[in-house]
Order: structure tokens, then sequence, then C-alpha cells
């Protein structure tokens, strides 16, 4: 719908639109631009206050305005307001969803035109180290709720002029904006393409948990599929990376993550502490954390597994030197997923001041009392406690609750049916593994399928940087390098 040329009308429309007068934070003002009546309508709280107080001082300055009337809105704009972040709109859609988003509207009298103020600001927390994606070296930043704070410390880290932030509004109720972030010649075109039109096409009122919400939106998932089909980041330094490899970044506003497309199973196992350690020590926490998957996935259900229905295997390997709980194995192995669990959860969403208490009662206080009432054995607790540490050693806290979704499904498998029920359960395992689905029907497992040596090198071994190159690795030609060669 466009804008009247009449003010009245203007105000009369925007009293409709907006509550003006009903909720607190809508400010209103009139104001006399020389002998022209205009108007002015944003939001208390997301409006820089100082900036549009030198705006109005301005556009009211006897020496600017000289008592006469405004005969060009344009040209009034371009002379008399010096603000970098001002434009005109005739679209009430664009200034419901402007004055929404922090700028400020403001009309003059017998111009069907508006014209937009962005001062915004918004309420913004400092930048701080993610944290659990936690480093021993390296930088100590991290995403914030403020989607400008982030594009910027993209900004600062690529100082490619094809570095494009491409924003769209996703949300009838919310529009929330969602920034494509990507490399103009690095990117797939055809997935850029793909992700365009399905932001475009989804229907839903608003993005109630942030980047979650857009994840689970852009690839629907069986309840039988617990692990994560999209990555998520939190640090600025491995997003660009994955910039750097040609991958598209999705920035949602309010959400302090970037979304990774296309993701792989592979890219849930890295770390970038990887990459602050020598190419050696690097490697070796590489391979550590991939059987960390097996460790945390299997053990205790080959545990169960010996324990319960293979005696003379656990005698021999003196899983239990004390006394063999028996049929209770279950209900034990259970028991201790859980507490863990329960104690792991507790920890993560404690005070910080509290959770290193927490973890010391849970631990000795607790565990110890509960092999004392006989609820659990000593060597369940260890073999728990294994896993565990296996499950935190991940790096991905997404992946890692999918495992543990996997495990005690082995464990319920194994514990009533025996070798047959593990088996099976291994085989559904992996049957689960295999469907998940990911974005635009991409890989789920690539490199290893479709099958690239170099690329599926990399993920195993933590090569040196002058060898890490993304344009050695991928082989991927260079728009950009390709117009250098052609000036030199």
């Amino acid at each position: 719908m466009k804008i009247s040329a009449s003010l009245e009308q203007n105000k009369k429309q925007a009293y409709e639109i907006f509550p003006v007068g009903k909720s607190f934070d809508l400010i209103t003002r009139d104001l006399y631009l020389g002998k022209s009546r205009a108007w002015f309508l944003g939001i208390n709280g997301m409006c820089k206050t100082e900036v549009l107080q030198e705006i109005f001082s301005d556009l009211q300055n006897p020496i600017f305005t000289d008592n006469e009337s405004i005969q060009s809105i344009s040209l009034y704009m371009a002379s008399k307001i010096g603000y970098a972040q001002a434009e005109l709109t005739d679209d009430w859609d664009v200034i419901v969803t402007s004055v929404l988003s922090g700028p400020s509207i403001l009309f003059v009298d017998g111009f069907d035109h508006a014209i937009l103020l962005d001062t915004r600001t918004y309420p913004a927390r400092s930048i701080s180290e993610p944290e659990t994606e936690r480093v021993t070296m390296g930088a100590r930043d991290g995403f914030v709720e403020t989607m400008l704070f982030n594009a910027n410390l993209i900004r600062r880290r690529i100082r490619n002029p094809r570095l494009t932030f491409a924003v769209k509004s996703v949300g009838t109720d919310s529009r929330t904006d969602v920034a494509i972030t990507y490399i103009d010649g690095y990117v797939d075109n055809g997935l850029l393409e793909k992700i365009q039109t399905a932001l475009e096409q989804l229907n839903v009122t608003s993005l109630t948990m942030g980047a979650k919400s857009l994840e689970e939106l852009l690839v629907h998932r069986k309840w039988y599929h617990p692990l994560p089909s999209i990555q998520q980041t939190q640090r600025p330094d491995v997003a660009c990376s994955y910039l750097m490899e040609g991958n598209i970044l999705l920035l949602v506003d309010n959400s302090p993550a970037a979304l990774i497309l296309p993701s792989t199973i592979f890219q849930f196992t890295q770390s970038p502490e990887d990459y602050y350690k020598s190419p050696v020590v690097g490697s070796y926490s590489r391979l550590l954390r991939f059987c960390c998957i097996f460790i945390s996935l299997l053990l205790l259900p080959v545990f169960l597994l010996v324990g319960s229905y293979f005696p003379e295997i656990a005698d021999t390997l003196s899983l239990f030197p004390i006394e063999h709980p028996g049929s209770r194995l279950l209900l034990y192995t259970l028991f201790a997923e859980l507490a863990l669990d329960l104690f792991q959860y507790s920890a993560a969403h404690s005070p910080s001041s509290y959770s290193g208490a927490l973890s010391i009662v849970g631990g000795l206080i607790l565990s110890d009392a509960a092999i004392d009432l006989h609820w659990v054995s000593l060597e369940v607790m260890f073999y728990a406690a294994a896993t565990l540490l296996a499950s935190l050693a991940l790096s991905s806290t997404a992946f890692s609750e999918g495992l543990r979704c996997y495990r005690i499904f082995l464990l319920l498998m194994t514990g009533f049916l025996g070798i047959v029920g593990f088996l099976t359960g291994c085989l559904l395992v992996l049957l689960s593994i295999l469907t998940t689905p990911s974005f635009a029907g991409k890989s789920f497992f690539w490199p290893l399928y479709p099958f690239n040596k170099e690329a599926l090198s990399t993920l195993f071994f933590r090569r040196p940087t002058y060898m890490a190159q993304p344009s050695h690795i991928w082989k991927r030609e260079r728009k950009n390098q390709i117009g250098q060669n052609k000036h030199r």
C-alpha cells in the first residue's frame, strides 16, 4: 500500500497500524520544517537519540529553513540531511518493517514519500569467547545476538570485496533478518540459489529459537535421526575458514551462531584447537577425537554385552573382580548413564560459581553413596565415566548428544536381546546415520562419498598451513585469481 500526500491521512494510517498512545515505547513528534508540517515515528530505545537530535536541530535551524516550504522532498533530503543512512520510501510495508526493526520514519505534508532514518541501536552484550568452543590459544571473540556485529567480525578477518551479506526476511510475524553470507567466486552458485529459494518459500510465523529454528525448517529430520544435519559455530575464525572453502553461512539476527551450508558428518568432529597447535599435536588430537566417537557410542553397550551374556570372557578380562552383578547389570548401566547425564546437565545449566562444587559433590559423594546402596557397581561407574569423558572430548555438543541417544538405544537392545539385539541395534544405528538428511540433497558423508582423497586426508590429519589452503585442497578455480592474472 502506498502512502498518501496528506500528512493527516498518513498519521491516521499509522495509528491504525501501530498501537500509538497505547504502547509506551512508540514515540511520535509533530515538527515544522520551515513552513512545512512533518511528523516523526520511532521506537524508543532502538533509535539513537543523540543522532536524531542533531538531525532535527539542523532541519529546524533558521539558517537552513529560511522560513520556506519544502518544494522537493528528494532535493530537501539530499541538501539538508547530512546523515548517511537516509532514504525515501512510498511503501507502507517497508515503513512497518523498518520501524519495527529500529529505523524511524519522517512524514512531510504534501509529499507521497517519507524519509527513513536508520539511526537504530540494539541492546548488545560484550563480545566474548563461546563457552562451548573454547580453545587454549587463539582468538577470544565470538558471535553475539546482533547480526551487524557478527558481520563486522567476519568482515574484519576477510577483507575480500566479493564477501557478500544478502539479507532476507523470514517469518510473517517476527520478520527476522537472515543474512546469506558467501564469497562470490568461491561459492557454488547452484547451492546459493537453492538457499535463496528455500528462505523465500519458508511459511513460518517466527523463528522462535533463532538459528536452531531455521535449521529445523531447512532440513526436515525424522525422530530416528538424532544427529545434527547442519553445523553451527559461534566462532568467527571457524566461520571464516568455511567461507574461504566455498561454504555458505546463514547469520540469524538475535542468534549468536552461524549455520554452515553444506554440512557433512565429518565437520562435527573437528575443532579449532587443532589449528592452534603444531601439525603433529593437532593430528594426534584429531585422531584421538575420532576414537572418542566409537568409545562414546560402543563402550557401555559392549561392556553390558560381555558382562551379561559372556561371563567367561568377563572373568578373563577381570571386568568384575569383586562381585558379578548378574541380571542387575542392565539396571546398573542405565542408572549410571542417566545419573551422569543428569550431573552433566546440572553442571552446564548451573551458575559458574556452583558448577565446580556440583561436580565434586556428584562425582565423589553421590557416586560413592550409590555404590554402597547397591544402586550401581564400581565397575559400571568406571566405564560410564570413561564414556562421559569421551563424549565431552567431542567438539560438537549436538553431535555428542545424538550419539547419546544411539548409545541408550544400544543399551536397551543389548540388555533385552543379547548379542542379537546388539548386532541389530548397531545395524539400525548405522542405517539411521546413513539416511540422515542434509540440505539440498548434498552428501552427508563427503568427502568419503563422493570420494575425495585429498579432502579426506585433511579430515584425519592436520596439515601445515601452507599445504592446507583451500585452493590446494579443493582444486576450485577462483574468479578473483583469474581476474588478477589477466591484469598482470
